[in-house]
């Protein structure tokens, strides 16, 4: 398979820790190029990747002929921005979540892949590991007899002023932080979409820094209650519960397996249990690489822009719900 050459827009921290070393490993890829104008954000990515080209600006990187596809790590208020523009450049788009901050905003990128004949959709990862992968079947194979209740938990602590998370003019909070993995992750084991949401919220400096929502969901599986609980000043904690008449299945990093903790996916049934570890799936390379296969070969992939489109559509749901 040809090597797809990549460039970064931006060298944020999270490029430099996750999403470049993964581009780095990922097979049939290559890491060519960085727009940053600090040769000192430079030298980090430099130490894994000594080879790669440093662009001063976005455009120059857009410009460069070299380069297939992008990743785009840039503040939430700048994606959809740098994904049209990537894409009117001619190159496919990785761009990271939340795609963008209200989901009528995505249509445009919508129109701009199809026009463009090129590959765009959101860096949501979690689709591509295993576990997701098999709790969906598990679910599907009636494993746990009726869905009756799925509720997920996610929360850090982050108070740093500035960090872009804490900024309200950068798109900062808990929902378009995390909200994309405690709902879109139940959203896509399920298949099912909101009913209702309500929410309850807490704020600080002008940023929303925790959310607790309740509603229901419908789809293949039927209609269940929903939980959910997303902070930026919590303690860490990652949790995701499927709970059914005859079992439940719970997920002990769901979310940043293999960092957080092992990935364990547990199928609790009156008489027994069943647990699946995967310790050594980087699901960052694991992207990369489905990233790469879909555009070489048409091989399926699991989250398309459509599909970011009604993950942001729930988080505006549960913004609209708030009592």
């Amino acid at each position: 398979m040809q090597v797809m050459n990549f460039g970064i827009l931006g060298a944020s921290d999270f490029a430099r820790r996750r999403m470049g070393p993964a581009i780095h490993a990922a097979r049939g890829a290559r890491l060519v190029a960085l727009a940053t104008s600090s040769p000192e954000k430079a030298k980090g990515f430099q130490a894994f990747a000594p080879d790669l080209r440093l662009h001063e600006s976005y455009e120059a990187l857009l410009a460069d002929p070299e380069i297939e596809a992008v990743y785009i790590p840039l503040p939430n208020t700048l994606h959809v921005e740098w994904s049209l523009k990537a894409l009117a450049a001619g190159k496919h788009v990785l761009c990271e979540k939340p795609l963008a901050l209200r989901a009528e905003e995505i249509d445009p990128l919508i129109a701009a892949r199809d026009a463009s004949g090129r590959f765009c959709t959101e860096a949501y990862m979690i689709v591509h590991h295993p576990q997701w992968q098999l709790v969906r079947d598990w679910l599907a194979e009636g494993r746990i007899g009726t869905l009756c209740h799925a509720d997920a938990a996610f929360s850090f602590f982050n108070d740093d002023a500035t960090n872009i998370r804490n900024r309200p003019e950068m798109g900062g909070g808990s929902l378009p932080d995390i909200g994309v993995y405690a709902y879109s992750s139940v959203r896509f084991a399920t298949g099912a979409e909101p009913v209702w949401m309500k929410s309850v919220m807490a704020r600080a400096n002008g940023v929303e820094t925790r959310t607790q929502v309740i509603g229901e969901m419908a789809g293949p599986l039927g209609r269940f209650s929903f939980g959910a609980m997303t902070s930026t000043r919590l303690f860490p904690r990652q949790e995701v519960t499927f709970q059914g008449t005859e079992g439940r299945i719970t997920l002990t990093a769901p979310f940043n397996a293999g960092i957080f903790a092992e990935a364990q996916v547990t199928l609790h049934r009156e008489n027994a249990s069943e647990t699946r570890r995967f310790p050594d799936i980087n699901q960052y390379v694991v992207q990369v690489e489905a990233f790469i296969a879909h555009i070489r070969e048409g091989a399926p992939y699991p989250w398309h822009l459509e599909d970011a489109r009604a993950g942001q559509a729930m988080i505006d749901m549960v913004r609209a719900g708030e009592i």
